[in-house]
């Protein structure tokens, strides 16, 4: 038996309840190094069966896989073992019309309210579609340049600004986000970020960022001035304790890190405090190949461990088995 990689934490207050899936320590710790195509994988494209640069995906408890299907414009959800995906937000055409998208960058779900929340990128905003109806979908903060979006124990929604280098959370209602990481302008000092991408929040508040430029990944503590790097920082390069590029971030409960090392065309793992991380899957170069990866994007896991991994220029989501023995 699998112990889950993710567990529900259900917190409740007047205005937002949520469930925060927070992930523990697999039995497992290894992967199957060839992964399994799971969703897209048929050429580039707008058809039902087809993606187009695929960023941000959420895993929910059906194994249903929701993606930032970037390029075509609209979130997909790809149901467990389906040949092909149903579109549930945007209109396979970009704009900027209340039912429309443009250039969705990341999506997750707020279980509580059967909703997700989409950072729509290209129209410099974050919205709500709720799941069931598909209709009336909300503007929850406009006039920001999202790249990511990630949900605390609370509800609050944090958000990384691509162009601010910074990190605001938002409780549901609020008209100005706290600052919680950044803001001092693009640059490389512990106390700033360049071009911060992919955010992780765990359930101590620590908000985990992808800081794409600066090759390397930062903690921000609860009410921090400076974060931490847990890892990267020396460089971009594809040695042991090098990123380049990084994409998705995701913290289990013991502290291992999984990042989507998207240059190195690789999934790497840290521990706060290491000097090197490991590589996980790929890191084979760049192809088509069943163990190798295209500038993998984001990052997620299943209720029994399995990997996924978007493959942003293969236009394709990769499944990698939990090794069982």
């Amino acid at each position: 038996m699998i112990v889950p990689l993710t567990v529900a934490i259900e917190t409740t207050n007047q205005q937002f309840t949520t469930t925060t899936r927070v992930p523990s320590k697999p039995k497992y710790n290894e992967w199957k190094q060839h992964g399994i195509t799971i969703a897209g994988g048929n050429g580039y494209g707008n058809q039902s069966n087809q993606l187009l640069n695929p960023d941000g995906i959420y895993i929910d408890d059906n194994k249903a896989i929701l993606i930032a299907d970037r390029a075509n414009h609209r979130i997909v959800e790809w149901k467990y073992n389906a040949k092909e995906g149903q579109m549930i937000a945007g209109r396979n055409k970009e704009g900027n019309s209340l039912v429309q998208l443009n250039l969705p960058a990341d999506v997750i779900v707020d279980r509580e309210k059967n909703a997700i929340v989409i950072c729509d990128y290209g129209n410099e905003r974050v919205m709500r579609w709720y799941r069931q109806s598909q209709k009336n979908p909300q503007i929850l903060i406009s006039n920001i340049n999202c790249i990511s979006v990630a949900i605390d124990k609370d509800g609050s929604v944090y958000v990384s600004d691509w162009t601010k280098s910074e990190v605001r959370r938002w409780k549901e209602g609020d008209t100005v986000g706290t600052l919680v990481a950044g803001g001092n302008g693009p640059g490389d000092s512990l106390n700033q970020f360049s071009r911060p991408i992919k955010i992780f929040v765990d359930i101590d508040y620590s908000v985990y960022i992808s800081d794409w430029l600066n090759h390397r990944v930062m903690k921000w503590r609860k009410d921090a001035k400076e974060g931490i790097i847990v890892a990267g920082g020396n460089g971009k390069g594809h040695n042991l304790n090098q990123l380049y590029e990084p994409g998705g971030v995701i913290v289990d409960t013991l502290g291992q890190i999984y990042i989507a090392d998207s240059s190195n065309f690789r999934v790497m793992k840290w521990r706060e405090g290491d000097k090197n991380g490991s590589i996980v899957v790929g890191g084979y170069g760049s192809g088509e190949g069943s163990n190798q990866l295209g500038n993998p994007r984001d990052l997620s896991f299943d209720v029994e461990g399995n990997l996924y991994v978007s493959d942003f220029t293969n236009h394709r989501i990769q499944k990698y088995e939990q090794c069982t023995e």
